[in-house]
C-alpha cells in the first residue's frame, strides 16, 4: 500500500483527526491553505470522484455537512470553500478521493476564482456536446 491516505486511514501514518466513522475520516491538512483546512477521505481507496459509487459520495457529503460548520466555529470563519481535485491536471497530488473544507474569512487575502466569457454561440454548442456525452 503506497497511498499516503490509505496509510493515514490504517493508522500507519499519524494525523490530526477531527472526525471518523465507519466510512470516512477527516483530518487537518498538513499544508493548509487556511487554519482549519480539513480533508475528508473515504476509508475505501478510490482514485477520484469518477471512481466513486453513490453510497461513498453520500457518506462524504454527510461528513461535510457535519464537519464544515464545526470547522467554521472553531476558527471563527465567515464561510468555507468545498473543493475536490480530480486528476493531476486539476492539481490532485494524492490519488485517493478527498474533499477539502477550506475556512474563509472576509479579507483573508485568498483569491477568488477568475471568471471568463464564452464567444457568441460557444456556450450553447458546448452544452450540446456535454448533453451528447451524457
Amino acid at each position: 500500500m503506497d497511498c499516503i491516505f490509505c496509510k493515514i486511514v490504517s493508522g500507519e501514518i499519524p494525523s490530526a483527526r477531527v472526525f471518523e466513522d465507519d466510512n470516512v475520516i477527516a483530518f487537518l491538512d498538513i499544508r493548509p491553505i487556511a487554519k482549519g483546512h480539513t480533508l475528508i477521505v473515504p476509508k475505501k481507496h478510490l482514485t477520484d470522484l469518477r471512481d466513486a459509487d453513490y453510497e461513498t459520495l453520500c457518506h462524504l457529503m454527510g461528513a461535510v455537512k457535519k464537519i464544515a460548520p464545526s470547522v467554521m466555529t472553531a476558527v471563527g470563519a465567515d464561510g468555507f470553500n468545498l473543493g475536490g481535485n480530480n486528476g493531476p491536471a486539476s492539481g490532485q497530488e494524492v490519488m485517493h478521493l478527498h474533499l477539502h473544507i477550506i475556512p474563509r474569512h472576509f479579507n483573508d487575502g485568498l483569491p477568488r476564482w477568475p471568471h471568463n466569457a464564452y464567444a457568441e454561440g460557444e456556450r450553447e454548442g458546448l452544452a450540446e456536446k456535454i448533453r451528447a456525452v451524457l
